[in-house]
């Protein structure tokens, strides 16, 4: 009998692969002590995961100075993204309140990532998300500590109004003319000199985005850094604490979820405390400042009342793309772009248009004896106005006409009162220089 002989073959066992393993750690404050605990947890995540066996060390993602109330943390949503682009298996933290302390987004965060099939191990529960009964006990802790969450707000809102009932001010953190260091408030004595100019300029009759434009070009930044517009310079006008007093509660916050900072129009009890701190500017340069305000916002509340015009969201700035508006000045109507009356013209340089030529231009290009808005709205899609006075009329059928406009002369626009007025902001600037 014949021998067989066969060659048997055996599969080489799989390697088990590694679990690839994330942690994330954060801290709500931006102290010394909670970043030194912040890199403390780093460091722990780090070790640990990497001395595990079977574990593959993921990295370690982490926020400072951010509560867990919200969900857009920047170290946060990057750790979603990576297990969403199927990079982890496995999310080490030390507790719930770390993770999130805002109930609606740590179960639908933990239920996504239940379902991509990625575990979350809190640490100081000793639950694990993926388990039957670990989402029941993670959901009823997660109230707990959305709870804790509002009782610690509810005590701050608590502390700061008491403060704000005796007369104290309380979370000013910065305010361009003064140096402040917690509730100490002293005068920065360069930015109270620019400040009191503005005060000065401003009652001298001058714009206030010409202010904005001369402290810009003098690199006068603000206290964060950021450039002066017209806004600014009426919110710095406006503003009671530099002549020594405080209004308190002017904002609030909605709710400890959220954390917006809403208008106290009434909602709440504002305090006017008087002589907090030292003021800037005297009382009488500070009337005369609210002199200007009050008469520019009664002619704004003028300007307001609904005016219909033919044109309304037809006329686009060809140089930022901005739509004109219409502006009423000695009861003479125009269009100006959007950015150069909010900005100045050193952020657009458009030129402003009369009325009067937009509609005999309108007139003449559609081929009319007498203007009719309906007819202009049937036919033309949009106008666009060059710096070189010149008007595109865009029709709906795709053509297309320009025409050219003559700029009313500056010169012969001035009044008396005017002229005078400019007069006497270029003799206080030569006594300042």
């Amino acid at each position: 009998m014949s021998r067989i002989v066969e060659k048997v073959n055996f599969p080489i066992p799989k390697q088990p692969k590694a679990k690839r393993v994330a942690a994330y750690a954060r801290v709500s404050s931006g102290k010394d002590e909670m970043l030194h605990s912040l890199s403390a947890q780093i460091s722990y995540y780090s070790e640990l995961i990497q001395n595990h066996p079977g574990w593959l060390y993921c990295g370690v993602f982490s926020d400072e100075a951010y509560t867990g109330t919200k969900d857009n943390r920047t170290g946060f949503q990057s750790l979603i993204g990576e297990c969403r682009a199927g990079n982890i298996d496995l999310i080490i933290t030390k507790s719930i309140s770390r993770f999130a302390r805002n109930t609606v987004t740590l179960l639908e965060t933990v239920r996504e990532l239940k379902l991509l099939g990625i575990d979350v191990f809190f640490e100081e529960q000793n639950i694990h998300t993926i388990s039957a009964d670990g989402e029941l006990m993670m959901t009823i802790l997660a109230s707990y500590a959305q709870a804790e969450s509002l009782s610690a707000s509810e005590n701050q809102k608590w502390r700061i109004r008491k403060a704000f009932e005796n007369g104290e001010i309380a979370n000013l953190r910065f305010l361009f003319g003064y140096r402040i260091n917690g509730a100490k408030i002293e005068i920065d004595p360069a930015q109270a000199d620019i400040v009191r100019e503005v005060f000065e300029r401003a009652v001298n009759c001058e714009s206030f985005t010409s202010i904005a434009k001369d402290l810009n070009d003098r690199n006068i930044t603000r206290c964060l850094g950021g450039k002066w517009n017209s806004q600014r310079i009426r919110d710095l006008l406006s503003n009671e604490k530099y002549l020594g007093n405080a209004l308190l509660q002017k904002k609030y916050r909605n709710n400890h979820l959220e954390k917006k900072l809403i208008h106290n129009d009434g909602q709440l009890p504002k305090y006017y405390a008087e002589g907090t701190h030292d003021a800037v500017v005297d009382e009488e340069l500070f009337a005369k400042a609210q002199g200007i305000l009050n008469e520019l916002a009664t002619r704004r509340e003028t300007l307001k009342k609904p005016t219909l015009s033919a044109f309304s969201g037809m006329i686009v700035c060809d140089n930022c793309g901005a739509k004109y508006k219409r502006t009423t000045s000695k009861g003479k109507h125009a269009w100006q772009c959007k950015t150069f009356l909010t900005q100045g013209k050193a952020f657009c340089p458009s030129r402003q248009i009369p009325e009067e030529e937009l509609y005999r231009l309108a007139t003449e290009v559609l081929g009319l004896e007498k203007f009719d808005e309906d007819i202009l709205h049937s036919k033309i899609q949009n106008i666009r106005a060059k710096n070189n006075c010149t008007l595109t009329f865009y029709f709906t059928d795709g053509t297309e006409v320009s025409k050219n406009w003559v700029p009313r002369s500056r010169k012969n626009s001035w009044t008396a009162e005017m002229r005078e007025c400019a007069r006497q902001r270029a003799l206080n600037q030569r006594r300042k220089s």
